[in-house]
C-alpha cells in the first residue's frame, strides 16, 4: 500500500498529513487504511474506528481489533463511515461541502487470507480480485495508465512496489495536489507483521534515481517508435 502525504484547501494552503494507518498486532493480525478526499472526514473515520463503532444489537464498541475476519473489519470501517455521515453529512452539505471520502482497507487476520477492499463514501466496498488486481483512490487519472499496463495478479510483490512508485511519481509530476513524504507498506502473506513500514521522503536516494531512470527510459522509447505515417513525408516517417 502506498500514499501520499500531502493536503491542501487550496494552492495557498498545503499541509502534510499522513493518510495510511496501520494496525498491527504480531502473530494475530495486521491491517492497514489510506485515505482519500475530504481530510475532516477521513480523519475522523479513524478517530472513531480507533474509540469503537457502536454495535447497533448489542450496545457494545467494536474495533478493528476486535474483528475476527477482514470481510467483518470491512463491514466495520463502511459503518465508521456511515456514522460520520450521520454525524457530519448535513452540515456539510450547508456549507457546500462535499462528503467526499475513499479508502482502502487491506491486511490479513490470522486464519483468514489477505485481503484488500476499497470503501467509498456510502460505506459499500469492492474487493479485489485476479481481474482487478489493485485499487487506486484519490488523484489517479495520471498514474493509472502504468498500473494498467504493467500490473497483474501474479505480479512480484517488489515488482509491484517498484511500479507502484512509478504511478505515484507520474501523479506527482503532474498534479499539484498529490506530494512527498510517501508512506509505503508492504505485508507478505501469513506474516502477520509488516514486511515494510517506510517513509519515502522527498531526496531519498531511490526515489530520485527511479524518477530520473523513468524518465530516461520514456524519452528514449518515445525516439524508438517511428514517426505517424500520416501526412506530409518528413525524413525518418514510416511509409505508408
Amino acid at each position: 500500500m502506498i500514499a501520499d502525504t500531502r493536503t491542501n484547501a487550496g494552492i495557498d494552503n498545503i499541509a502534510v498529513f499522513r493518510k495510511l494507518k496501520i494496525v498491527s498486532e504480531p502473530g494475530r493480525r495486521t491491517l492497514a487504511i489510506a485515505t482519500s478526499g475530504n481530510l475532516s472526514v477521513s480523519q475522523s473515520v479513524i478517530s472513531l474506528l480507533a474509540e469503537g463503532v457502536e454495535n447497533p444489537e448489542t450496545g457494545e464498541l467494536e474495533t478493528l481489533e476486535s474483528q475476527p475476519t477482514m470481510f467483518k473489519a470491512a463491514q466495520l470501517v463502511g459503518r465508521a463511515v456511515r456514522e460520520v455521515w450521520r454525524v457530519d453529512g448535513a452540515s456539510l452539505e450547508q456549507m457546500t461541502a462535499r462528503f467526499d471520502v475513499q479508502l482502502l482497507f487491506g491486511g490479513q487476520v490470522a486464519g483468514g487470507r489477505v485481503r484488500l477492499f476499497m470503501i467509498y463514501a456510502a460505506g459499500n466496498f469492492i474487493e479485489v480480485t485476479p481481474d482487478t488486481p489493485y485499487f487506486q483512490i484519490g488523484e489517479h487519472k495520471y498514474g493509472k495508465p502504468i498500473l494498467d499496463r504493467a500490473v497483474t495478479y501474479e505480479t512480484d510483490l517488489y515488482d509491484a512496489l517498484k511500479i507502484g512508485l512509478i504511478s505515484m511519481d507520474s501523479t506527482m509530476r503532474s498534479n499539484l495536489g498529490v506530494g512527498p513524504p510517501i508512506d509505503v507498506l508492504v505485508l507478505r502473506k501469513d506474516a502477520l507483521v509488516p514486511e515494510l513500514d517506510f517513509r519515502i521522503e522527498p531526496n531519498d536516494r531511490y526515489f530520485v534515481d527511479l524518477r530520473e531512470r523513468w524518465s530516461r527510459a520514456l524519452r528514449t522509447a518515445h525516439m524508438e517508435i517511428p514517426r505517424p505515417p500520416y501526412g506530409a513525408n518528413v525524413p525518418g516517417d514510416v511509409e505508408g
